[in-house]
């Protein structure tokens, strides 16, 4: 319970009923106590009073008085009477003007407690059913915007079983890319959350400055003209977001409904065709032209706001199919380039397409210089391969791959997982160990035949390798050759 009145001509009674009242298991955020009827009623006209506790007799304005005055306000409370026995003929009266409990004098602290509970248990009751109708009605009102083949007859159903829960006064319709987890809970003022991705505020026109300049001061918004019927709220969401997609082309901050000519510029498939392929080339500022080109047309009016949202997802899609193999890691940022209206303006949108692209750019060039640095190691391991006797080292490979002398040493070791003197090396050795084991040549022969002229370097490499000398190693090839003879 927010909002507790007592209304009491007697000083004690009235504080005593208030005492019980906080001392009770009902949670009241506010007890208000006043003297007389024509205090209530000042108090409930200008305060949402949830239950008031009056007496009878008073002077100025008595209880019953109050009672009937109060029946047909926008927000009447609950009324709890008290009186004495001689005024019980009065209590049942007020019972008909909708008094909800009668006590009876002196007050028992008990009776006033059961009456508080049963009384916050109803506005509990009450307000859930209000969320519950409130949230339909605003479903409703959502139906009505979006269904474009609504007809009369149902916009008709919808207004007279949902009237109570609109505005009442003139409104204008606020459409924006507004999002928050937060509810706007302020009079006159209705949000209708993710209407096509956008958020939709039906506004009181006395509201829509105190709006525009507290909750939406930093959005980009589109406002309709003035309306006065829920019947013309589809109407009116149409004004708004084409105001909204003016103020996203235009970079404006508020854009009020004007009925104007729509852009006439036409941005060909061809032509976005060459942009999604100069994206993949070195020649990505030519691209950003392309792109830049669009964006001034844009705020100029030339291309109105909805072929500009085409024209970015014909480019994101161009892109997505032709290097699908790049951007499987950017599903995320995928989604939100598509939903163009998600961003504040086309300037907005325009930096973060070309950032991505230029992501994308990145990606596919680093990928082919990789794919040509894998080209030219191949061909430096051929030219080992034939050259291995020679006087080799890293210098004469890299030169010969025209490839530069520490980009040769990191990408010969990542292609083959060692670096270049090993890998040498390693091939050395396999031939030495194939002509000890297949020929009667002299070491120093071999030696020769696979690039090391200094005979005791190549005994002393092959013996820390093998864990033997030549001689030995060429002694147990041929001992193990012999035992396998039949």
């Amino acid at each position: 319970m927010q909002k507790l009145l007592i209304v009491e001509d007697e000083k004690m009674i009235r504080q005593g009923i208030a005492a019980i009242a906080e001392r009770s298991p009902v949670p009241i955020d506010e007890i208000i106590q006043c003297k007389n009827g024509e205090e209530a009623l000042e108090i409930i006209k200008n305060t949402k009073i949830d239950v008031m506790i009056t007496d009878i007799r008073m002077p100025k304005k008595d209880g019953i008085t109050l009672v009937k005055e109060i029946k047909d306000l926008p927000h009447a409370p609950k009324v709890v009477v008290i009186s004495g026995y001689d005024d019980f003929s009065y209590a049942v009266e007020l019972l008909r003007y909708g008094a909800r409990e009668y006590l009876l004098k002196p007050i028992e602290r008990e009776k006033i407690t059961s009456v508080l509970e049963k009384l916050e248990e109803e506005l509990q009751s009450e307000s859930h059913k209000k969320k519950e109708v409130e949230k339909i009605s605003l479903s409703q009102l959502k139906y009505m915007i979006l269904n474009e083949n609504i007809s009369q007859s149902e916009i008709d159903s919808i207004v007279k079983e949902y009237a109570e829960y609109f505005l009442k006064e003139d409104y204008v319709v606020i459409c924006t890319n507004y999002k928050s987890a937060e509810n706007i809970q302020k009079k006159g003022v209705l949000l209708l959350n993710d209407v096509s991705g956008q958020s939709i505020f039906i506004v009181q026109k006395s509201e829509k400055e105190q709006l525009l300049t507290q909750v939406l001061k930093d959005y980009y918004v589109g406002i309709s003209k003035i309306h006065g019927s829920l019947s013309e709220l589809r109407v009116a969401y149409l004004e708004a977001l084409k105001a909204r997609k003016n103020a996203f082309a235009t970079g404006n901050f508020i854009a009020e409904y004007e009925k104007n000519e729509e852009g006439k510029d036409i941005v060909s498939e061809e032509m976005i065709a060459q942009f999604v392929q100069l994206a993949g080339t070195e020649k990505l500022e030519e691209a950003n032209k392309f792109l830049s080109k669009i964006l001034y047309k844009t705020k100029q009016g030339g291309i109105d706001p909805d072929s500009f949202k085409h024209i970015m997802n014909r480019i994101v899609e161009g892109i997505c199919d032709t290097y699908k193999n790049l951007v499987g890691d950017m599903a995320e940022e995928i989604v939100l380039l598509r939903n163009v209206y998600d961003y504040d303006n086309a300037c907005v949108y325009y930096e973060a397409l070309t950032a991505w692209v230029e992501k994308i750019n990145e990606k596919i060039l680093t990928e082919f210089d990789n794919y040509k640095n894998k080209q030219k190691i191949q061909k430096a391991l051929v030219f080992i391969q034939e050259n291995y006797s020679k006087d080799l080292n890293m210098a004469v490979v890299s030169n010969y791959i025209s490839m530069n002398y520490s980009l040769f040493s990191y990408c010969f070791k990542e292609y083959t997982g060692m670096n270049f003197i090993n890998y040498i090396k390693n091939i050395r050795l396999s031939e030495a160990k194939r002509l000890l084991e297949e020929t009667d040549e002299k070491i120093l022969d071999i030696s020769s035949r696979i690039g090391y002229e200094n005979e005791k370097h190549f005994t002393k490499l092959f013996k820390a390798v093998t864990g033997v000398s030549p001689s030995e190693y060429r002694k147990n090839a041929q001992v193990g050759k012999r035992k396998t003879l039949p």
